[in-house]
């Protein structure tokens, strides 16, 4: 019986490059997107659950940002970042925990962002959910661990995708988001997808935290 792996988000660009690759790596893939699961609706989550076990692999890519400076941002625009990028991840991973648990065995792999580490200007709500993405991998790292149940935090970096392609059009954006990178270059989502299945084949790695561009930060 192939293994399963579930990832949320599953329409975007990110995702059906995780799915390709885990699926040559023999997975049988299931990837919803909003309209089959609404990460952020407990109910859609359970309906969605009640149809799935078992389960080897859970990726958190749904995501979403709307970026705005603090003085001009929305309390609405706030929530709904949070809500798809954290509290969709809790909700999500609360129901696959209980299949894991059950099996002893699984794997959630959270995408996060360089935002949660650098907190840029513009972006108070999304680097906030996704620093709060980080946290909440660590504490289900502990919770799970004796269960045989791991759990990683991956921040892809910057990638050139349908949500992003507009910002990248610009070439002064892109050329100064360019020299941020040691490298000079992006990431791509391919890349990012192959280190994905890499890291599920390492059962002993747990409640990480994994760059995978060439920002370099100073440390704290």
């Amino acid at each position: 019986m192939k293994p399963i792996a579930l990832i949320t988000g599953g329409e975007g660009d990110l995702a059906k490059s995780i799915g390709t690759e885990l699926k040559q790596a023999g997975f049988e893939i299931v990837a919803p997107g909003r309209s089959e699961l609404d990460v952020t609706d407990k109910a859609s989550v359970k309906a969605f659950f009640d149809d799935l076990q078992p389960l080897d692999l859970l990726v958190n890519n749904a995501g979403a940002f709307h970026d705005a400076l603090m003085a001009k941002m929305s309390d609405e625009h706030f929530d709904h970042v949070v809500d798809v990028n954290l509290k969709g991840a809790f909700l999500v991973s609360q129901a696959a925990l209980k299949l894991m648990s059950k099996q002893r065995s699984g794997h959630i792999v959270n995408i996060g962002s360089y935002s949660a580490l650098s907190g840029p200007a513009g972006q108070a709500n999304y680097a906030a959910a996704k620093a709060g993405l980080i946290g909440l991998t660590q504490s289900i790292a502990k919770e799970y661990g004796a269960r045989n149940v791991w759990a990683n935090c991956v921040l892809p970096g910057f990638l050139e995708t349908k949500m992003t392609r507009h910002l990248l059009e610009d070439e002064t954006w892109r050329e100064n988001m360019l020299q941020t990178h040691a490298l000079g270059r992006l990431n791509t989502a391919e890349d990012a997808a192959r280190f994905i299945v890499f890291l599920h084949s390492l059962a002993n790695v747990s409640g990480q935290v994994f760059q995978l561009d060439s920002r370099v930060r100073r440390w704290a």
